[in-house]
């Protein structure tokens, strides 16, 4: 497998990491993506470039994706110079967050085509991209699984949900509900103590070796928020992209989301004031404002 050539589509903050992981296991990986810049640093690493990416389904039979939205995956993909258009792509797995209906409306017409199509969101951010920790989510049919879990396996933990596209999508978007939702009500709870007077980072040494302790505290407050960097490496767009397709399928499946939805608005405001290209620990941010103080060493 290591001889055979891959196929990347997508290589900025994920996927380019995730690339250079291939390029160092000894695999031969060929590259899309619209920024030039990335596409030249990726071949200056053992990279081969394409020029669209159709061009790379006419080169690679397994290709992976790493997009930022639906929309895009879905052009990709489906649209013209897309991936739908390849002679010889036999297997696309996609790590974008898309959310179930897309990765049903891909997968469908991919299998149109018989070419296999393998929802396999990832958790972990760009640390994880870069180390091979990342948790990848994946349903598929098990013959299919069979066959990449040891490639998978480069980019860090793998896990198996079921054989039908959106199902690892579906896990996805809780799992990035929950993050979010622990970046909110943090949030508020250390502007609270600060302003009630408490150092925030006692606060953050009593909350983590007590009850409180979530992946906000624990990680995004230390590392982002108190240095003032908010540099965690996740977007504000991107965050609330994701909170918004998993309220949107809760409420299509009859499951309340009144928190969710909260959660939702808050991102909300902060891509309006921060914009969506901000940190999205600038939630904090939007509560400190408001309040008046600042959750800073």
């Amino acid at each position: 497998m290591a001889g055979e050539l891959f196929g990347f589509v997508g290589t900025g903050r994920m996927g380019g990491p995730m690339t250079i992981r291939l390029l160092a296991a000894g695999y031969r990986v060929c590259v899309y993506d619209r920024d030039q810049k990335i596409v030249d640093s990726l071949v200056q690493k053992g990279a081969e470039a394409a020029t669209s990416p159709a061009d790379v389904a006419n080169r690679a039979e397994t290709i992976f994706l790493s997009l930022p939205n639906p929309e895009i995956v879905n052009t990709v993909a489906l649209g013209k110079d897309g991936l739908i258009e390849g002679s010889k792509v036999r297997c696309i797995i996609d790590f974008s967050t898309i959310g179930p209906k897309t990765a049903c409306i891909v997968a469908k017409a991919m299998a149109e085509r018989q070419v296999s199509y393998v929802d396999a969101p990832v958790s972990g951010g760009v640390t994880g991209a870069t180390n091979g920790t990342l948790a990848v989510m994946v349903s598929c049919p098990k013959p299919v699984f069979g066959k990449i879990e040891s490639l998978l396996a480069n980019f860090g933990k793998v896990f198996h949900l079921g054989e039908g596209a959106g199902q690892a999508q579906t896990m996805k978007l809780a799992n990035n509900l929950l993050a979010a939702a622990a970046l909110v009500v943090s949030s508020e709870a250390m502007v609270m103590g600060v302003k009630a007077g408490l150092d925030p980072q006692v606060m953050l040494d009593v909350i983590n070796s007590g009850s409180g302790r979530n992946s906000a505290t624990q990680d995004k407050f230390p590392r982002a928020i108190l240095p003032g960097t908010f540099d965690f490496g996740f977007t504000t767009g991107l965050s609330y992209k994701d909170v918004k397709l998993c309220v949107d399928e809760a409420e299509g499946m009859g499951v309340p989301m009144v928190a969710g939805a909260a959660i939702r608005e808050m991102l909300a405001v902060t891509n309006a004031v921060y914009g969506p290209d901000s940190d999205f620990t600038s939630i904090c941010k939007v509560v400190e404002s408001w309040a008046g103080v600042k959750v800073r060493k």
